[in-house]
């Protein structure tokens, strides 16, 4: 699964332009990933890969793909949520210290 996942992001995740394009009204819970990673496409989408390869994905599958998948980077948790079960698309966003999954690394 790792070698055919894609990151494509999501704008209502940002607030600012980003490789997912132009930022749209901002959902009222979405919460904002960091601006460091507004042009980061290519290091995300190897966080994603390396999440799936050391197993960091839920028990729910869509067509072949974990719906959820969990990374930590240094002190802040990212959930990648599968946005396209034919292609394996994700979009992700940091979660809140209450959200934190456990048994992370």
């Amino acid at each position: 699964m790792a070698g055919r996942v894609r990151y494509v992001g999501s704008v209502y995740h940002k607030d600012m332009p980003s490789f997912a394009g132009t930022v749209p009204p901002r959902r009222p819970h979405a919460s904002i990933c960091p601006r460091e990673l507004a042009r980061q496409r290519d290091t995300i989408q190897e966080w994603l890969r390396r999440a799936i390869r050391q197993g960091h994905f839920s028990a729910l599958w869509e067509g072949g793909f974990a719906r959820y998948v969990w990374h930590r980077e240094g002190n802040v948790t990212f959930e990648a949520r599968l946005v396209n079960r034919q292609t394996g698309e994700y979009k992700g966003f940091p979660l809140e210290r209450d959200e934190e999954v456990h048994g992370l690394p």
